[in-house]
């Protein structure tokens, strides 16, 4: 094998990022290297790619160079001399936060929020390129009936379907108001359908990615951009005998959206809070949306290690999620730039977009549809 790699790397703290060679990484005894057959861009990989003030305060500009993403499939081709579970030809995604072992969370089986925790692709190189290297206890090892573009996914699938089910998955025959039309709003659609919620209200703004959730199983829509807060309230109530939704997904983080979420709904329900506030604090009516209410706030940061990984892999290998309509573009890793653009561009054309590093299995992808 070639010491060096093809990657994507920020190299400046301005927008863009530059595909270049590198050096192929050098494990850790508790790391695997992988090849990567796939790879998605998500909305923090943008952020980074733009380099917003979040980039320079979270990443900082002494941390470049350094190789971007952090949604990946691939093929392990080397493991370390204390790797057990991990085998050499394992077809694996990765959990993107990486605990810390000596974390209060880990040792709470929450590793996915820990004080320590390290992000890939953030907090060092991830996996825009054709080999990463990654600690065996964030490998996830996939259904081989799973198509690389698929499998390259379940990271924001992870926070779709966390988000869905919350912490006791006591969802089915209920509604439910999903909030964006974002890629993992239009994933929580999917998995929301598939686990058995009995109504589901996707309001979104932009008709393309709304196309996308109606395809993906919603039951009712509204747009954002062409109602009013008051129409869209009255809108749920009536189609939930007067009460609100049992549980609301509030993915965006606008403060509309945050307003809509607590007054949607029911007492004794619950609002799943994963979209990120562009500033906080925010306010809330805490009086009337949560305590009289006694209504369930959940915070989603991450994805539950493993399981949620575990669902994952089973609603895919069974086919009862198919995600491919949230997979709107594929490019080669080389043509990066076309993929960013397409998540950039307002009004939105895409939703995911998924990378090859190499050009066979690309047009595999491709084939397959």
């Amino acid at each position: 094998m070639s010491e060096k790699m093809k990657a994507v790397v920020k190299t400046k703290p301005e927008l863009g990022a530059e595909y270049m060679e590198c050096d192929i990484p050098k494990i850790a005894d508790d790391q695997v290297l992988v090849r990567v057959k796939a790879t998605s861009i998500c909305g923090t990989d943008v952020h980074i790619y733009k380099w917003d003030p979040w980039s320079e305060g979270r990443i900082g500009t002494k941390a470049l160079p350094q190789i971007l993403g952090h949604e990946v499939c691939g093929e392990v081709v080397e493991i370390g001399s204390q790797v057990k579970r991990i085998k050499v030809g394992d077809i694996i995604s990765a959990e993107t936060h990486i605990p810390h072992p000596g974390d209060l969370q880990a040792l709470l089986c929450q590793m996915h929020i820990g004080e320590r925790m390290k992000i890939l692709g953030v907090d060092f190189d991830g996996c825009y390129a054709e080999y990463f290297a990654v600690p065996e206890v964030v490998c996830w090892v996939n259904d081989p009936a799973i198509p690389a573009e698929n499998a390259c996914i379940q990271e924001p699938l992870g926070n779709a379907t966390y988000a869905v089910l919350g912490e006791d998955a006591d969802v089915a025959g209920k509604s439910m108001v999903i909030f964006g039309d974002g890629p993992i709003s239009l994933f929580a659609v999917g998995v929301a359908r598939a686990c058995g919620v009995a109504k589901i209200f996707h309001i979104g703004k932009y008709d393309f990615n709304m196309d996308i959730g109606r395809t993906m199983g919603a039951d009712h829509q509204l747009w954002t951009n062409k109602t009013s807060s008051e129409d869209r309230l009255q809108f749920v109530k009536d189609h939930t005998d007067g009460y609100g939704a049992d549980v609301v997904l509030e993915m965006v983080g606008s403060q509309d959206s945050l307003n809509d979420s607590f007054a949607m709904v029911r007492k004794g329900g619950r609002v799943t809070a994963f979209g990120i506030a562009p500033e906080s604090p925010c306010p809330i009516d805490y009086n009337n949306g949560i305590v009289f209410k006694g209504c369930q706030v959940h915070g989603i940061n991450g994805r539950k290690m493993f399981d949620t990984w575990y669902r994952n892999k089973n609603l895919l290998a069974s086919g009862r999620v198919d995600p491919s309509p949230v997979i709107t573009h594929k490019f080669l890793l080389e043509d990066f730039e076309k993929g960013f653009e397409k998540m950039i561009e307002r009004p939105r054309f895409a939703a995911k977009v998924v990378l090859f590093p190499d050009k066979e299995e690309y047009e595999e992808a491709c084939k397959r549809g």
